[in-house]
């Protein structure tokens, strides 16, 4: 979950939301841009973040209150495999721009461990071997994951609510081009990208989150039937040229 602390209680986006708000900003991408996997690639974007279950508990801090992503526990090796396989399910694209998240997420943990190690090392043999079944280059794979990461970083900053006030930009990430992306609230309240990689000169992107005014939980249980009572709103964001 993403927990931002509001005025009367809180504000919770949950992970898969933010991944379907980074598949829709996937959506607006300049076409010249995208392989001939789009569609796949937006799959991906859109089904990345399925490893966090906001159902499943472990989602109180200790002072009892919604647990941000952030501060929660690494997950499992066993669970990031089977991320990894239920990927496939979807197909091969997918699974290898899944893969390549894991690596670049866990990557710096390398040597921390002996099964994350292996891990890691069973991801690049994956990615190898996918790309050799697609018949696609190293260089293209690397291409979309960037577009991946650009859509990922500027919906986390959106949920997360990052963007810095006083029309200062914020670097987002480095997208297919090589093009370092950066992102403005203009005066007028509207979001601008630099370089400007959409295909459409103005465009609007929205989430759900939810709204509980209670500050405390005594158990997982107790939050989660809270949650699906609480308010529902739509946030949105609106992008312009």
């Amino acid at each position: 979950m993403i927990v931002n602390l509001t005025d009367n209680g809180w504000e919770i986006i949950y992970h898969r939301a933010h991944a379907l708000l980074a598949a829709q900003i996937a959506g607006y991408w300049c076409k010249s841009d995208l392989s001939a996997y789009s569609i796949d690639t937006i799959a991906a974007i859109c089904h990345h973040d399925d490893l966090e279950r906001e159902w499943q508990g472990g989602h109180l801090t200790k002072a009892g209150a919604p647990l941000d992503f952030t501060l929660g526990e690494d997950l499992s090796i066993p669970a990031l495999y089977q991320h990894i396989e239920d990927a496939r399910y979807r197909g091969r694209w997918v699974a290898l721009l899944v893969s390549m998240h894991m690596s670049f997420l866990s990557e710096g943990k390398r040597g921390e461990i002996p099964e994350l190690d292996e891990f890691l090392d069973r991801q690049i043999e994956l990615q190898t071997s996918l790309r050799k079944s697609l018949k696609v280059k190293k260089t293209d794979a690397q291409k979309a994951y960037a577009m991946m990461q650009c859509c990922d970083r500027l919906s986390l900053i959106l949920c997360q609510q990052q963007i810095p006030e006083g029309e200062r930009w914020l670097e987002i990430a480095v997208g297919p081009t090589g093009e370092r992306h950066d992102i403005i609230q203009r005066g007028d309240h509207k979001l601008t990208v630099k370089p400007w990689p959409f295909e459409d000169k103005e465009f609007t992107v929205r989430v759900d989150a939810c709204y509980p005014t209670q500050m405390k939980f005594e158990s997982d249980r107790e939050l989660v039937e809270t949650l699906k009572q609480a308010p529902i709103k739509s946030i949105e964001w609106h992008f312009a040229a």
